[in-house]
């Protein structure tokens, strides 16, 4: 079988969004339910851009599980490294809608997700070091034997490019930000590519100006560092170049997928071999037209759509 174009590992589970926006959830009155998850949501997105995609993680052995298989091959990812594990719950995600800038989050991963239950020798070491792009994120660090997972898929790959670290820190799933920085700083020697907003880039680095952070991932061994500025755009940085993105204006309905959006955008640029403006700029795009829309998964755009957002923005 050919390789994937890309393959994600991380997160997984459902998203239980409100149906009312601006409203607290004790007031709530109904819900719409939704595939989720970071990893998840970029293997989503790039398959959206046409790309082979398939996501490495695990879920409870009960309906929202049997939901998740579903819902990923409705949308295009292959779910042959998703598994289940007895004893744990799918995990569900809760959220409040306060536009354009708050979007409370509220995860069910107790005692712990299965996503974290991912062990070594469960890996498809072949596959993974086939794939055109491997994306892991930080969460996935937090955790053995996740962590130790983590490790191995990378040394399966052997540090080539397009292997891609999602910074995505969530403070609520690791001990100390001390702990979460000693383990990303670890990671970034395996990887190629680190992407991640300020406030995950400082986790990282250590650094908020966001080009003294890039020029810290470079040092720390990645060769495209790219910094999500939210209102203020996007920086990328490589060994011979700096490019800066002004953001997408949009209409902001629930910001929490936009990163995922962006991030199945840019393995579509990456692999397209686009100049690095042109990749920032699309996936600028895609992650703005996820951040209008409620959901996230079921949000990413197509690459048709994307072009014409691009088109109707700069004409």
């Amino acid at each position: 079988m050919d390789a994937f174009d890309v393959i994600t590992m991380g997160r997984v589970g459902v998203d239980i969004y409100p149906l009312q926006v601006g409203v607290g959830l004790a007031d709530v009155t109904t819900f719409g339910k939704f595939l989720g998850g970071s990893a998840t949501n970029v293997a989503v997105a790039a398959a959206r851009h046409g790309r082979r995609t398939a996501v490495i993680t695990r879920t409870g052995d009960d309906p929202f599980g049997r939901f998740v298989h579903r819902a990923l091959g409705e949308l295009g990812v292959d779910d042959r490294f998703v598994t289940a594990v007895a004893g744990l719950p799918t995990p569900v995600t809760f959220c409040e809608i306060f536009p354009p800038d708050d979007f409370p989050l509220y995860f069910y991963r107790q005692p712990t997700a299965p996503d974290l239950a991912i062990a070594p020798e469960e890996l498809d070491p072949a596959a993974i070091s086939a794939a055109a792009v491997f994306w892991a994120t930080v969460t996935g660090l937090s955790q053995e034997p996740s962590r130790a997972a983590h490790h191995a898929a990378w040394a399966a790959r052997g540090r080539v490019p397009l292997t891609v670290l999602d910074l995505d820190y969530r403070p609520m799933f690791w001990p100390s930000e001390n702990a979460a920085r000693t383990e990303v700083r670890r990671a970034l020697r395996a990887v190629t590519v680190a992407v991640g907003n300020l406030d995950e880039c400082a986790v990282a680095t250590g650094e908020r100006d966001p080009h003294r952070a890039a020029e810290a991932l470079l040092d720390a061994g990645v060769e495209l560092a790219v910094v999500k500025r939210g209102p203020k755009g996007v920086l990328g940085r490589s060994r011979t170049e700096t490019v800066e993105v002004t953001p997408a204006k949009i209409d902001v309905l629930n910001g929490l997928g936009a990163g995922d959006g962006f991030g199945g955008a840019l393995c579509h640029g990456l692999l397209a071999g686009w100049p690095l403006d042109r990749i920032l700029r699309f996936a600028n795009a895609a992650g703005a037209i996820v951040a209008s829309r409620l959901e996230c998964s079921t949000a990413m755009p197509t690459t048709a759509e994307v072009e014409r957002f691009l088109e109707v923005s700069h004409a």
